[in-house]
């Protein structure tokens, strides 16, 4: 039995699971947590991962893995491989009025010609304007900038910092795919390459990418590695942080960003659109068509597999849950029922769920608002009604805005820890007013990341089977329509 290993370096924790590379079947698993914040020191990622992989037990008997990592977070290296500053992530909206720069300058449409999106606070493009303007000391010491997933491939295959890594500080060893290369705001997914000028733009320093030709006051960028490709092989053991190896021999894949990865895992194809309900929440499926969307709601991203991947981002889903459920003193399950105890559109109690601000719509600085409250519709059941549909009703805009760029939704999948809830299924029937397909419980980040690396070892895509249930559709579109309107 072939062994593949998948990790998901998400902003919560690092998990890694270990397959039957044959059969998909999970051999053993292993997970250890991150810091909370929206600006971490990525050798916390570092130690997570060798926790995580002590306790899934080892590599030893591993013939590949791969990584997938939450996106867009900037990680700015020096000459010698040590981290600059901490990481800003996806989440960390300091770069807002960077971005209303960065649009402003070459405005919206070119853009989405450029890279399939429009810069927002998330992007990683829009974090490096940010270190420019605000801490230039940094920002002149900057040699490379990779991503979170990039960086923990990097360190995993020997790299880094001379006294922490066997092989030393080589800038030209990194490494990324094409997804998470598509989330920086300076590559190009239609001709599939960096935009120096978008880089200079942001950075205000000309790129090299990695293996290419040293040029002076040039800052490295991963070399793009194909989807089906490894990113190298190990020569010899590497020590991972409290005691795990990655062994001589083990294959190292091209890794990928967290929705592609979860894409991957989920086997989806064109027709296929998920939403998945972690922290926060996202709306994607594949194409093979060229996605385009002036307004920035929608970012034509690169999948994991050599199409595109049209995806819509929120800052606020089962973080709703969580709010609203600490508020009344109770867990998810317990706020689900609670939910179900009102009618659909919870008598007019709406709550518009910006406890964060909000990616999409673009409103970094919004609050979150509960509106429609009178006396019968201010009681704990209708409150726990109105959270589970500003959740969903939210997503339910950005499932809209994925089929106006042209894509087809045949089948809609419903993922993530908050997916698990008998509330959220019921409401995502009638919210999204169409069949809801929900998979079996599991990591699918970590699953696609280890079909991938079952890609890199055999040089064949698996395909893993995965049970589901699906919840029939029962249109209430009164409850979007009500959410939209007190969401102006």
């Amino acid at each position: 039995m072939a062994l593949v290993a998948g990790v998901d370096s998400s902003t919560q924790s690092c998990k890694v699971t270990i397959r039957d590379a044959d059969t998909g079947a999970v051999v053993r698993e292993g997970r250890a947590s991150h810091p909370d914040g929206t600006s971490v020191d990525p050798r916390h990622w570092w130690d997570a991962l060798g926790t995580a992989v002590a306790d899934a037990g080892g590599l030893a008997d591993v013939g590949a893995v791969a990584i997938a990592g939450q996106q867009h977070g900037m990680v700015a290296l020096d000459a010698d491989g040590h981290v600059v500053r901490d990481a800003l992530l996806w989440n960390d909206v300091r770069s807002a009025d960077a971005a209303a720069q960065m649009v402003d300058e070459l405005g919206r449409e070119a853009w989405v010609a450029r890279t399939g999106l429009v810069p927002v606070a998330s992007f990683t493009g829009t974090k490096l304007r940010w270190l420019r303007d605000a801490e230039a000391a940094n920002a002149a010491r900057v040699a490379a900038v990779a991503l979170p997933h990039d960086w923990l491939s990097w360190r995993l295959r020997g790299y880094g910092p001379a006294d922490e890594s066997p092989l030393g500080p080589d800038l030209d060893a990194l490494a990324t795919d094409a997804s998470d290369a598509s989330g920086t705001a300076y590559w190009d997914p239609v001709r599939r390459e960096y935009d120096a000028e978008l880089f200079e733009l942001a950075l205000g320093r000309p790129l090299r990418v990695a293996g290419s030709e040293p040029s002076p006051d040039t800052v490295v960028v991963p070399r793009v590695v194909l989807h089906d490709e490894a990113m190298g092989t190990l020569d010899n053991d590497v020590p991972l942080p409290n005691g795990a190896t990655a062994p001589s021999g083990l294959v190292v894949g091209a890794g990928l960003g967290d929705n592609a990865g979860a894409a991957l895992g989920l086997g989806l194809g064109p027709g296929d659109v998920a939403v998945s309900l972690g922290t926060s929440g996202t709306v994607f499926g594949v194409t093979d068509a060229e996605v385009r969307d002036p307004s920035g709601t929608v970012a034509g991203f690169a999948d994991g597999g050599g199409s595109r991947l049209p995806i819509v981002t929120t800052l606020n889903a089962a973080r709703v849950l969580e709010v609203i459920g600490g508020l009344l003193g109770v867990d998810h399950d317990a706020l689900g029922a609670l939910a179900l105890q009102a009618p659909a559109g919870a008598d007019g109690l709406v709550l518009v769920p910006y406890f964060v601000g909000e990616r999409t719509p673009n409103r970094p600085d919004a609050t979150a608002s509960l509106l429609g409250m009178t006396p019968a519709t201010t009681d704990r059941a209708h409150l726990a009604r109105a959270a589970v549909e500003g959740m969903l009703c939210a997503l339910a805009d950005g499932l809209a805005a994925v089929e106006d760029t042209g894509v087809t939704v045949e089948r809609l999948l419903l993922i993530g820890g908050a997916a698990r809830n008998d509330a959220v299924r019921v409401v995502a029937a009638q919210v999204f007013g169409r069949d809801v397909i929900v998979p079996e419980a599991g990591e699918y980040v970590a699953a696609g990341a280890a079909k991938q690396a079952a890609w890199a070892l055999t040089g064949a895509l698996p395909t893993w089977a995965t049970d589901s249930t699906t919840v029939p559709a029962d249109p209430h579109p009164a409850v979007l329509a009500q959410y939209r309107g007190a969401a102006r």
